[in-house]
This record gives structure tokens, C-alpha cells and sequence, in this order.
């Protein structure tokens, strides 16, 4: 049970040592996520115990959940004409240890590139990708801990830049009441290689989860709250200069979602994220930051899919697709 308070004082220390943290974020598509049921929930979960390969690159530590030798598949259309492909791969050693692979690759599509007195000079294209390495250890009957360390890789045009990352988690499950807890340090790292020589931080998010289910009812519920680090004065303000007030600042950092669960194989999933729907919205009228998904399961397969609007004129598909050998 050390191991236990050794990645909590770990987790103190990226808490108390984050707000120092500022300026701009390189590899901001390390946000999207990766899970379709996560982002059913509302865009992210670290806390969701599920067999669900896609929920440990969320979480880490939730990789002890899942069947031994899965096979997940990814793809998601997000806003223009970018597309992200992912596949993942985990191996169980003994009764404690787990490992995953993951492979990401994020496509931007092709632009037209001018010089600055407006010269065409021919189109280029913009892409990400990250290559991720899983360890997941059962602390206890309840507690499970995990780390991720990635290898991050970008390209514009004939620029490029690398970044190496560390996600921790740790988890606490009670299965007699149903209820789950996690603490989430995500994309601790820097750049290696910078566009142009210009460093810039890592989308550093310290998180806080928490899903309960209910006995006598089909439904369960979680809530995530996010950017725990960050609380300048800054967050206060929109982008068209009006103040948030304390409450809407705290709505700004949480994220609600719920899940209907039909028998053992099926589930429906609704979720908000108050933060995508105030920034991106263009009327209080409209449905941005809300979510929905669903997913099915047959004998060793598993086939998940969600949809978030995003703002009027975009939304997102996420699809997840799963298969225990």
C-alpha cells in the first residue's frame, strides 16, 4: 500500500507546482478524447469502471478493468476537415501488472501556402501523431495506479516538433456501493524539438473524478472536475472582455454526465460541458457542449459511439471498436 501515498505526494507536488505554468500550449490535440463513451459523458472521464481499452487513455490507472490481449480501434471526425485514427493494445502480467500500446494519429487535412506579398507557392499538409506506453498496477483490493508516457510528434508544412508527456493516475473502487474516484495528472512533459525554436508549455490538466451507481435504478452518474491548477484572474474573463462570476467560473471547470444502462450489454450516455458550450456557443438557444452516445456488447465485441456539438456549425463523431482475443 505505499506505492499508494508515494503517487499521492506526486500528484501534491504537479498540484502545487502547476499555476506556475503559463503562456501558450503546444500539442493541443492531446485534449481530444479518446474514448467515445467519454466523450458521451461530456468529453472526458477518468473514473468510469468499465472493460473499455479506450478509458485508459483517460486514466491510466483504470487499464486493470480490462480483458486481457483487447484490441481497440479509433476514429473520430472532428471540426473541418480533421480526422483522428488511433489503435491500442494491452497484455496482462500476472494478477497485478497490465501494459498498453497506443498509436494516435491526428490528420488536419491540406491548405494552400502563399508567401507574405501573396505568391502561391503550392499546398501542405498539417498532421500530429503520439505513441503511448501504458503500466498499470493493482495497489489493493480497492486502489490501482497507472502511468502513461508518450512521444509526441508534429508536422507543418516542412516544420516540425517533438514532446515527450507522462499522464498518472490512481483509482479507488468500491464494488459493493458502486462508487469510483480518481485523480488524474495529465501531459506533465515539454517540447524536445520546438517549432522555430519557440517553446511553449505542455496542455498540462490535473482532474478529479468521481462515478456512482445506484442499486435499485439503472443509471449512473459522474462528474469530472478539470483544470484544477489553473484559478488566475484571467480565468475569470471571456474572450469578449465580460467577467464570469464565482459560480460560473466553477461551472468552467466541471463537466456532468450519466449513463442509462439497458441489461449488461447495452448503455445510453448524455453529458455537458459547460466550458464548450459557453466559449463556442453562438446563442444561448442552441445545444453546444451537450453529448450523447451508446454502445453494445456481444460476446468479445464491443462497438461504442458518441456525437457532441461542439457550436452551429460543427459537431464531433466519435466510434470505438473493441475485440478480446
Amino acid at each position: 500500500m505505499k506505492y499508494k501515498y508515494i503517487i499521492f505526494y506526486i500528484f501534491l507536488f504537479v498540484a502545487l507546482t502547476a499555476s506556475a505554468q503559463g503562456g501558450e500550449y503546444t500539442f493541443k490535440y492531446l485534449r481530444l478524447p479518446y474514448s467515445s463513451h467519454a466523450a458521451a459523458l461530456g468529453g472526458d472521464n477518468i473514473s468510469l469502471i468499465e472493460d473499455d481499452l479506450s478509458l485508459t487513455m483517460h486514466n491510466p490507472a483504470l487499464l486493470t478493468n480490462v480483458s486481457d490481449k483487447t484490441i481497440n480501434l479509433s476514429y473520430m471526425s472532428y471540426m473541418g476537415d480533421c480526422n483522428v485514427g488511433g489503435a491500442a493494445f494491452n497484455k496482462r502480467f500476472g494478477e497485478r501488472s497490465s501494459i498498453a500500446v497506443l498509436a494516435r494519429y491526428v490528420d488536419y487535412g491540406t491548405f494552400d501556402g502563399y508567401t507574405e506579398d501573396n505568391i502561391f507557392t503550392g499546398t501542405f499538409s498539417a498532421k500530429e501523431m503520439d505513441f503511448t506506453f501504458t503500466y498499470c498496477y493493482l495497489l489493493g483490493e480497492r486502489w490501482s495506479g497507472g502511468v502513461s508516457g508518450k512521444l509526441i510528434y508534429s508536422k507543418y508544412e516542412s516544420m516540425y516538433a517533438l514532446g515527450l508527456g507522462v499522464d498518472l493516475g490512481i483509482n479507488y473502487f468500491n464494488a459493493d456501493k458502486d462508487f469510483s474516484l480518481s485523480l488524474a495528472g495529465k501531459n506533465l512533459g515539454g517540447q524536445v524539438k520546438a517549432f522555430e525554436e519557440q517553446y511553449e508549455s505542455m496542455p498540462m490538466d490535473f482532474q478529479l473524478g468521481i462515478t456512482k451507481g445506484f442499486a435499485h435504478a439503472p443509471i449512473r452518474l459522474s462528474a469530472l472536475f478539470y483544470n484544477l491548477h489553473r484559478w488566475k484572474k484571467s480565468d475569470f474573463y471571456n474572450a469578449d472582455g465580460s467577467a464570469d462570476n464565482f459560480g460560473e467560473l466553477l461551472l468552467k471547470h466541471f463537466i456532468i454526465g450519466a449513463d442509462v444502462l439497458i441489461g449488461k450489454n447495452f448503455y445510453f450516455s448524455l453529458g455537458y460541458n459547460y466550458r464548450t458550450g459557453r466559449e463556442l456557443s453562438t446563442s444561448k438557444k442552441t445545444l453546444d457542449g451537450f453529448s450523447i452516445g451508446a454502445g453494445l456488447n456481444i460476446y468479445k465485441v464491443k462497438f461504442n459511439a458518441s456525437y457532441s456539438k461542439l457550436h452551429a456549425a460543427s459537431h464531433s463523431l466519435l466510434f470505438n471498436l473493441s475485440y478480446s482475443l
